[in-house]
């Protein structure tokens, strides 16, 4: 639904992407990681939520396939309390796997 665009290899911006567990976090001797899923929900205006994919992906949290399509609340869902607009209220969601130690 949404059209993403990479950057070009000439943009002179520096995309930074979310710190990794020190390198011998994992070997033997020293504290373990576990993998857990998480699920991140959005809820707002299309706008909203396409803008917010895309901050994720440029920070390197998500990629943006990993979110679904949006779907619309049903009119009478108190997620966000009135909206501004009076528009629809629409949802995506992602499941992310993070390590906890």
């Amino acid at each position: 639904m949404f059209e993403y665009l990479e950057p070009d290899a000439s943009d002179d911006q520096e995309t930074e992407s979310l710190p990794l567990p020190p390198s011998g976090a994992t070997s033997k001797g020293t504290r373990s990681l576990n993998p857990e899923k998480v699920r991140h929900m959005l809820y707002g205006s299309l706008a909203g939520i396409d803008r917010t994919i895309k901050i994720l992906h440029a920070l390197g949290y998500t990629d943006p396939n990993d979110w679904s399509d949006p779907i619309p609340m049903p009119p009478n869902s108190d997620i966000l309390g009135a909206t501004s607009s009076g528009g629809t209220i629409w949802m995506a969601i992602a499941t992310k796997t993070v390590l906890i130690e």
